[in-house]
């Protein structure tokens, strides 16, 4: 198979979809790979590094796109590269698309094969193609809010790990699995006083084990979200319903409510955002204020670490990856149950319901199986 790593073009991003160490596993297994130039400059993979491993070198992405039987990417095509996609081909990248009708509707007309990494699943019910930006995320969170609560930052001045004879300041995670499970390491680790917020009793025991009685552990509900968000200086959105759109957590009027200076960084926004407030932000511009309360909505929260990202999500990837080139996609998936769950779009269809439920009555779409769309389409 001939697989296509064009250059990311979103926002300060600089990412990429292969290593030069997981090109070299896909030529070994007789594949060919060709990789824009200058894909991975930004993170130290040069060109030459790529051509060492087996990859040959393509001057544009537009190269890539018509050429190339699989793209590997990590962030969701932008319409351009979208409008480059056709039948027979198949896309592999991140691709949230419940809050996205353009991309939805751009990726069903290309009739190519669109597989997500945030719906591909394992045994334990968990998103292994997720998880790994979902940790840097949680930790990136940390990192950004006490950033943003320095004075000159617009935020309130407060140290979250404060000092002797100053209280700490108190961090609110709203969900607690992988991304709020890693914000809440690096929060306690910077001396913070730390709240999780989840519905899921069996998850608050497992947390309160976890960090051995060195967090405070709530059941979620609208007077418990009130009530902690009024009280914090950091509140992190970190709430997932896998391929769906987030939740709206915290209301127009309740954000109001919060101490003046305090930051919401949402996780979420890459699902639509869990605030009510919540609007995709960039690197170049990562904040704005509503109500005194600082947001930071950065849709690619990862690609500002986007060496370690980049490896860690090659470590999740290549796996799946390779089944696709050895296999040929349909084959792949059908053999298995959870790369098949990555599948959201196959040739015209959208395969994943979260995607319809979300978007089905705004872009007159239909839901299909995905087994009996790679069978009978």
């Amino acid at each position: 198979m001939l697989v296509g790593v064009p250059k990311e073009i979103k926002n300060h991003e600089y990412r990429v979809g292969l290593t030069p160490s997981a090109v070299k596993e896909f030529v070994a297994n007789g594949h060919q790979v060709v990789v824009e130039n200058a894909a991975g400059a930004g993170i130290g993979f040069s060109n030459e590094m790529y051509e060492q491993a087996g990859a040959t070198i393509a001057p544009s992405a537009q190269t890539i796109f018509e050429t190339a039987e699989m793209i590997v990417k990590v962030k969701e095509p932008q319409p351009n590269e979208c409008k480059m996609l056709r039948e027979g081909q198949t896309l592999y990248t991140y691709l949230h698309l419940a809050p996205d009708p353009l991309q939805t509707e751009l990726l069903v007309k290309s009739g190519a094969t669109c597989i997500a990494y945030e719906t591909v699943t394992d045994n334990f019910g968990a998103l292994p193609l997720l998880a790994p930006m979902s940790e840097v995320a949680g930790r990136m969170a940390i990192q950004a809010g006490a950033h943003y609560l320095q004075k000159a930052h617009s935020g309130s001045g407060t140290l979250l790990g404060g000092v002797p004879g100053v209280e700490p300041g108190k961090v609110l995670i709203i969900g607690g699995g992988v991304v709020g499970t890693n914000a809440a390491k690096m929060a306690i680790g910077l001396g913070a006083e730390v709240t999780i917020l989840d519905r899921s009793l069996p998850r608050l025991r497992q947390l309160d084990d976890i960090f051995g009685g060195r967090i405070k552990t709530v059941y979620s509900t609208v007077d418990a979200l009130e009530n902690y968000s009024s009280q914090a200086d950091l509140v992190v959105g970190a709430v997932l319903i896998p391929g769906a759109a987030a939740p709206k957590l915290l209301n127009r009027k309740q954000i109001a409510a919060m101490k003046p200076g305090s930051v919401l960084v949402d996780v979420a926004i890459d699902q639509g955002g869990c605030f009510e407030t919540s609007k995709a932000t960039t690197h170049q511009d990562p904040v704005y204020i509503i109500d005194d309360v600082v947001h930071y909505c950065v849709a690619n929260m990862p690609g500002g670490v986007a060496r370690t990202s980049t490896l860690a999500l090659n470590n999740a990837t290549l796996p799946f990856g390779l089944a696709l080139a050895n296999k040929g996609p349909v084959q792949a998936m059908l053999d298995d149950p959870h790369l098949l769950n990555g599948l959201n779009v196959h040739k015209g269809k959208v395969t994943y319901k979260a995607v319809t439920d979300a978007l089905g009555s705004e872009l007159n779409l239909e839901y299909m199986d995905a087994s009996d769309a790679l069978t009978s389409l």
